[in-house]
């Protein structure tokens, strides 16, 4: 006799914020800290109750990956550099799975928040890290955005993402 087993659904990604996610830098750690707890809190609702707090999230975001790309700009990356890319391919997934819940697929905020809790401390140690140790060798201030001493400056020029490698 041929037996079939119900589908099971793909078990929860649990992201905390821990010491392993922490750049360097305070107020992207700051930031970091705040997209990891609205990405939690949205994991927590009901799906039927999604929709807006990921809009928030997705609001933040947009202002969590603007700033870091200010920081890029002000500091010597070129505009069309690879982190960058990563943060636009991120915020256009985003986009279209706000479409796709009100299209009636009420499953995908809960889908994307578990693969944004996996994407995230790979994006963070890496692409992040790296752009928070470059901002803290040209001395880079994150809060006020600029640097103590403009002609370090001078000869920098980077297209990478922010860390060692752009495979990442």
């Amino acid at each position: 006799m041929e037996t079939t087993s119900a589908p099971t659904s793909q078990p929860s990604i649990d992201l905390q914020w821990s010491g392993d996610l922490v750049t360097g830098d305070a107020r992207m750690d700051e930031t970091h800290a705040e997209f990891v707890d609205m990405l939690n809190a949205i994991k927590a609702l009901p799906q039927d109750q999604q929709l807006e707090p990921y809009r928030a999230f997705y609001q933040h975001t947009v202002e969590h990956f603007a700033q870091e790309e200010r920081w890029m700009l002000a500091t010597g990356f070129t505009a069309d550099n690879c982190h960058a890319s990563h943060h636009e391919t991120i915020l256009e997934t985003m986009r279209a799975v706000d479409e796709h819940y009100v299209k009636g697929d009420t499953e995908i905020i809960s889908r994307m928040m578990d693969a944004m809790a996996e994407w995230f401390p790979g994006h963070a140690n890496s692409m992040d890290r790296g752009l928070a140790l470059h901002l803290a060798e040209i001395g880079f201030d994150s809060v006020t955005e600029t640097v103590a001493d403009p002609s370090k400056l001078k000869n920098v020029v980077m297209s990478g993402c922010g860390s060692v490698t752009c495979t990442d």
